[in-house]
């Protein structure tokens, strides 16, 4: 999917993954009972943030990558119907090893 953003220094835009939540009995939770998904697909990253001496940073997640983050982290957006999250680097908490 391309996208119409460019994150600035370390922020990132990810396309937030949705599981299905059944519970232990099988019953389906509608949209409105579900958490905030935590898990996504990093679409876009920005160039790094800049260090005090002015030095470019790079970043450790990259387009593609699936990341767990902060549950209330970053901004919602929606562009072209579809759910996106601006991230900073720093509220990324892991990512997942690529298969």
């Amino acid at each position: 999917m391309a996208i119409k953003l460019q994150p600035l220094a370390d922020r990132l835009v990810v396309k937030p993954i949705e599981k299905e939540e059944v519970t232990k009995g099988g019953i389906v939770l509608p949209d409105t009972a579900k958490e905030k998904p935590q898990e996504g697909k990093v679409l876009a990253a920005g160039p790094g943030r800049l260090s005090d001496d002015g030095k470019r940073l790079a970043m450790d997640i990259s387009v593609g990558d699936i990341v767990i983050y902060a549950k209330y982290g970053g901004t919602e957006i929606k562009i072209d119907d579809e759910e996106l999250v601006i991230l900073r680097e720093s509220d990324i908490l892991a990512k997942k090893p690529k298969k």
